[in-house]
């Protein structure tokens, strides 16, 4: 018996949505932007306070500054709140530390390693970064140490709520 073509890109298609959507359930995330290396990874659930040094999916807060970020390509579009995608970034501070920021970030005093500052994207858009001050209560400071990562230098700290759980690498490449 021969299927038509049809039937079988049809059932095709439901087992590519039924992985994929297994595969969401369970916590699997793809990861193709530059900050952190590039594949499959996976939402840990964190059964403790987020800490400095951690490294998380968080869910951009729903903002004219992250609207701004989608228009120039620096998220893309899905499921957190505001329709952007959940970024992957490492807690660099906390609520009460101290962000100073000159061309690079200083945290409490100490200079945070790989965090120069940029005053234009790659496009030549001009870039503002965060002022600096001490972190608010509730509040994450966040850091990549890929040099054209968006992170907390130019859209400051933002809301601990939005953290979704720790990232995992499960099967990445590159840098």
């Amino acid at each position: 018996m021969r299927r038509s073509p049809l039937v079988i890109l049809v059932a095709a298609a439901g087992l590519i949505l039924a992985v994929a959507g297994a595969g969401w359930c369970a916590g699997l995330r793809i990861n193709m932007t530059p900050s952190y290396p590039r594949g499959l990874w996976r939402i840990e659930t964190l059964d403790r306070a987020v800490a400095a040094g951690d490294l998380v999916f968080v869910c951009p807060p729903d903002t004219v500054e992250f609207e701004r970020a989608f228009a120039r390509g620096y998220v893309r579009r899905g499921l957190c709140e505001g329709g952007l995608s959940p970024l992957i970034k490492t807690v660099a501070a906390i609520g009460g530390q101290r962000i100073d920021v000159a061309e690079r970030v200083s945290i409490d005093g100490r200079p945070l390693p790989d965090s120069d500052v940029w005053h234009a994207d790659a496009a030549g858009r001009p870039l503002a970064p965060f002022a600096g001050g001490v972190i608010p209560a509730g509040e994450l400071y966040l850091h990549s140490d890929f040099a054209g990562s968006y992170d907390s230098r130019y859209f400051g700290p933002i809301p601990s709520s939005g953290v979704l759980g720790l990232a995992r690498p499960v099967f990445t490449f590159g840098p």
